[in-house]
């Protein structure tokens, strides 16, 4: 078959136009979807974004479970934020006197802090759900936000920068949670896929779409919390205090994003495999009580994109010189506009580059992912993490 003086097979034509449908919706989920914090960047630098003026109360919220340490360490970035009227309430889920003991002394020093505790005994599947629970009825103020006893904000107006979206209307903020950089190959695998992840629900929450939110940079109204009954829907799920409330409740009109550098918050990561592993597959498991329409958009871009790579193979071992060329062009073109953009949004996020390692990571992770869903089990030792 002659296609604009060039003789292709049947074989040839079906493997490369598959291959430049695949390639299309590449750059279509990038540009889209991942490319929306960058765009919304801009939006903001040529102030076209209407930020509220008005600073309303806040009430931080953290679940501490045996954190002594991280709370000693991270604890005085939340109570010394350059905020006017604010208040952190830590719930003390079973931890030792030796927490209790450093809570008062912080007391002491921050008449802000105030704290609560998860009754001794409690016997629900998720504590951390009650614990949330505990906290956010305790909470004096309508918006309530969310931090993990091993984070620490970017900048003294972290608050300001969230609150910056409260406005009428408004029930859900999102914002963005990343790892401290360290050393090697599982830290680098890591952060890429946090950057990934929060590209892609930032993303879509900009596009009218929101899916999901982590709990260790996140706030909503109190309100919201109470008239939908709280965690009462997923109970029976270990996981899911924050995604799911975002999956069932949020929408187009009454969620925001905070993107700002000075609103990020910072996490420890994982330092061995096996518990990155039970992390991945703790999300992976609630990520099957989403919405219909979120599983299925979910699900759409890794299918192409392993159909990307299966039709690539197929065009450079099956095709002539020309198809050959042709699928190298797309594919590099994918590269570079996918490596661009995963740069460019990890720099704003203070990360790390990427280079070669973005090509393995998006083969990589999908890999990991689809094995996970098939095989993972909430292993015993799984049982015992106080999921964040």
């Amino acid at each position: 078959m002659v296609v604009y003086g060039f003789e292709f097979t049947q074989t040839e034509l079906i493997l490369l136009s598959a291959f430049a449908v695949f390639f299309a919706y590449q750059l279509y989920f990038y540009f889209h979807y991942l490319r929306a914090v960058l765009r919304l960047k801009k939006q903001t630098a040529k102030n076209r974004i209407n930020f509220e003026v008005q600073k309303f109360p806040v009430s931080v919220i953290i679940c501490a479970k045996d954190e002594l340490d991280n709370l000693r360490e991270y604890l005085p970035y939340v109570l010394n934020q350059d905020y006017p009227e604010y208040e952190v309430i830590v719930v003390n889920d079973g931890s030792g006197e030796e927490t209790e003991m450093l809570l008062n002394n912080f007391r002491k020093d921050y008449p802000h802090l105030r704290t609560t505790f998860v009754p001794a005994g409690a016997t629900n599947l998720s504590t951390k759900k009650l614990a949330l629970t505990l906290g956010i009825k305790a909470a004096k103020n309508e918006w309530v936000l969310f931090t993990d006893a091993d984070c620490m904000p970017e900048d003294k107006c972290w608050i300001e920068r969230m609150s910056r979206n409260f406005g009428p209307g408004t029930e859900f903020v999102l914002g963005y949670g990343a790892y401290f950089r360290k050393k090697g190959f599982l830290n680098k695998l890591i952060t890429y896929d946090t950057l990934l992840i929060g590209l892609q629900y930032l993303g879509a929450a900009l596009k009218g779409k929101p899916y999901m939110g982590v709990g260790r940079n996140m706030a909503y109204r109190k309100d919201m919390f109470m008239k939908n009954n709280g965690f009462s829907r997923t109970l029976k799920l270990k996981s899911g205090d924050d995604d799911l409330l975002v999956n069932r409740f949020a929408n187009e009109f009454n969620t925001k994003v905070e993107i700002a550098p000075d609103s990020i918050t910072w996490s420890e990561p994982e330092k061995r495999y096996s518990d990155w592993i039970y992390q991945k597959e703790r999300h992976l498991s609630v990520s099957s009580a989403y919405s219909g329409t979120s599983k299925f958009r979910l699900a759409v871009e890794p299918a192409f994109r392993a159909l990307f790579y299966l039709t690539l193979i197929g065009s450079l071992v099956f095709g002539n010189l020309i198809t050959m060329i042709a699928a190298g062009v797309l594919f590099l073109t994918k590269f570079f506009v996918q490596m661009g953009i995963v740069n460019a949004s990890s720099k704003h996020f203070a990360g790390r580059n990427y280079h070669f390692s973005v090509l393995v990571f998006d083969i990589l992770l999908p890999l990991i992912n689809l094995y996970l869903m098939i095989f993972g089990k909430m292993g015993t030792k799984a049982k015992h993490v106080y999921w964040k």
